[in-house]
């Protein structure tokens, strides 16, 4: 002790020189980052879902928990659907109840048509077919009365040529016959239109002394056509009302995990708000930022590693899946190589598989080889960033 106490100054200065001497060669001895590897510190970004409601109602049961995994399709909450289950209860008995109105209105329509004379059933399609064929004939009769008209006029011309003999007997007996030929058709469309309004009457005669059962067939006939119109717009609701239901299930849209409870049990909550955030680890990926000369040497599909602080001899394989096109500003919590570096790219590099290690948020180093760098099997393999 009196030794020490008489050289404590050369102690002292023996202990810096040491210290000094240790820190230069552990400055001398410092890993450097291989020309063929990128590093770059950040944190995992992902898809981040929110699970919204389509309708308002009472949040009556939530399922999981913050940092619960969920498979994709599973019901996480519900919400209140006695309103709509009701709804539903009373649209499914009315189709019901519709339908066997159909059935019996249908049973009316088929009696009334057997206790329908044969008769009135043959009157009816001679009544609709001759109504047809008088509008054709009426059209015809039409079209050759001018074409009479037209031969009429002709034959007094040419008759009194010739009997002036100013042209031969051989060319006004043409125009004689053309006139007597369409004379003849024309009376001959005469008497059949005659046949078809005789017919006619004859079949309104027939149909009109079964006025009375025909009305009520006609009267059937709408009634079941509207009925099934409104069973149709009846199923349309039941399909509506069946997808509310659906929608009041709050359900996972992928495997992922809950990332946040937003919604409480016996909170109402109104359409459109949240009620569970989930992330999608699929969709996870590091997000680092690299210089403006390392920018220009990555490209997609790059191969990449990722280390997690907790597990440094583990590494994550990545590939890099988006380069940005636009630089920006370092962010303050990322770390660049070198300080004076003051605008930077970001990268994107996603593990090819699922890790259940990984969480949004986490920070993590990322290493991308270029070219046919190796790619570390540890963190200690590189210098400290």
């Amino acid at each position: 002790m009196k030794i020490i106490k008489r050289y404590w100054l050369a102690v002292i200065v023996l202990i810096l020189f040491l210290t000094a001497v240790f820190l230069i060669i552990q400055k001398l001895s410092q890993k450097e980052i291989p020309p063929d590897l990128i590093v770059g510190v950040g944190r995992f970004d992902g898809d981040v879902i929110n699970l919204n409601t389509k309708y308002g109602g009472k949040l009556i049961k939530v399922y999981v928990q913050e940092g619960d995994k969920v498979t994709k399709g599973q019901i996480l909450a519900e919400l209140d659907s006695k309103e709509f289950k009701s709804q539903l209860e009373s649209t499914k008995y009315e189709i019901l109840s519709r339908i066997d109105e159909i059935k019996s209105k249908e049973i009316q329509l088929k009696i009334l048509k057997s206790n329908l004379p044969e008769d009135v059933k043959k009157a009816k399609l001679i009544l609709r077919i001759s109504q047809s064929n008088l509008k054709e004939i009426e059209s015809k009769i039409k079209n050759l009365e001018l074409l009479v008209d037209k031969n009429k006029k002709d034959y007094k011309r040419f008759k009194n040529l010739y009997e002036k003999k100013l042209i031969p007997e051989h060319q006004f007996e043409e125009v004689k016959l053309r006139y007597e030929s369409s004379l003849n058709d024309l009376n001959s469309l005469y008497e059949k239109k005659n046949q078809i309004v005789k017919k006619i009457k004859q079949a309104e005669s027939v149909v009109k002394q079964a006025e009375s059962t025909l009305l009520q067939i006609d009267i059937l006939e709408n009634g079941i056509s509207s009925l099934r119109n409104l069973v149709k717009s009846l199923k349309s609701r039941e399909s509506y009302l069946k997808s509310v239901l659906e929608d009041l299930k709050i359900k996972s849209p992928v495997d992922g995990i809950v990332l946040e409870k937003i919604g409480s049990k016996g909170e109402f909550i109104p359409p459109g708000m949240t009620v569970l955030t989930v992330l999608d680890p699929e969709s996870l990926y590091l997000k680092i930022y690299v210089d403006t000369l390392s920018n220009g040497k990555i490209k997609i599909g790059d191969k990449a590693v990722i280390f997690l602080d907790s597990f440094p001899d583990k590494p994550i394989k990545s590939k890099v899946v988006r380069i940005s096109e636009k630089a920006e500003f370092t962010p303050k919590e990322v770390a660049v190589r070198e300080d004076r570096i003051q605008r930077v790219y970001a990268v994107h590099i996603k593990p090819l598989k699922i890790d259940n290690n990984l969480k949004l948020g986490l920070p993590a180093v990322g290493v991308i080889s270029i070219g046919n760098g190796k790619l570390p099997e540890s963190l200690n393999e590189l210098p400290e960033i």
